[in-house]
């Protein structure tokens, strides 16, 4: 429980981000899934394009580590192609 008023405005504050956090990884994880169950080659390069955007814009937010991006396109992009 916080005990302040500065305490009490970063739990208010963490709660705001924690949502926003949210809906990035969670966009993400989706066009990530849509890469992968693609029927077809063209279906897979589209969803590959929109997965590798949210997956840049995730981690620009700073909602995923940049290693951790790179490695999310790279696993994908390599789904793709075999």
């Amino acid at each position: 429980m916080p005990n302040n008023k500065q305490a009490k405005k970063r739990v208010t504050q963490d709660e705001g981000r924690s949502a926003a956090n949210k809906v990035v990884r969670s966009r993400m994880r989706s066009a990530m899934k849509k890469v992968l169950q693609a029927e077809s080659p063209e279906a897979a390069r589209e969803a590959l394009s929109e997965a590798t955007k949210r997956v840049d814009k995730a981690a620009k937010k700073r909602v995923i580590h940049a290693n951790s991006a790179a490695r999310k396109k790279a696993q994908l992009t390599r789904a793709t192609k075999g």
